[in-house]
């Protein structure tokens, strides 16, 4: 894919996110995805941060939206290739400190197949 057209997944990431709409948002994912997160292997350890398919990021990112209703993403920086995107983004949630995060979405047929969270 162009790299324009992964931004463009990775704005409707954005937008999927700060909706709250699982729905929308797993539509971007293919079937098997895998997703790593250091909150992920924070609060399930069993998982060593690792989640595969969409039975599993489902219920990973529907606790995540139950538990936190103000989380909302702000964009500061997108660099997109032919196979990835690297999101930098602040995570905003009332009862916690921002935190800056480094996020990369690897994509195949205008699916994400990965994606990777970095942060402290």
């Amino acid at each position: 894919m162009l790299p324009i057209e992964n931004e463009t997944i990775a704005y409707k990431w954005f937008e999927a996110f700060n909706e709250h709409d699982l729905e929308k948002l797993l539509s971007l994912y293919h079937d098997n995805a895998q997703h790593y997160s250091p909150k992920l292997k924070i609060r399930h350890p069993e998982t060593e941060g690792l989640v595969k398919g969409k039975a599993a990021l489902r219920t990973w990112w529907q606790d995540a939206f139950k538990r936190l209703h103000a989380l909302h993403y702000k964009v500061t920086r997108l660099t997109a290739n032919d196979k990835r995107v690297f999101m930098e983004y602040i995570r905003q949630v009332e009862i916690e400190p921002d935190i800056l995060v480094g996020e990369v979405l690897e994509i195949e047929n205008g699916r994400i197949i990965a994606s990777r969270v970095y942060h402290g």
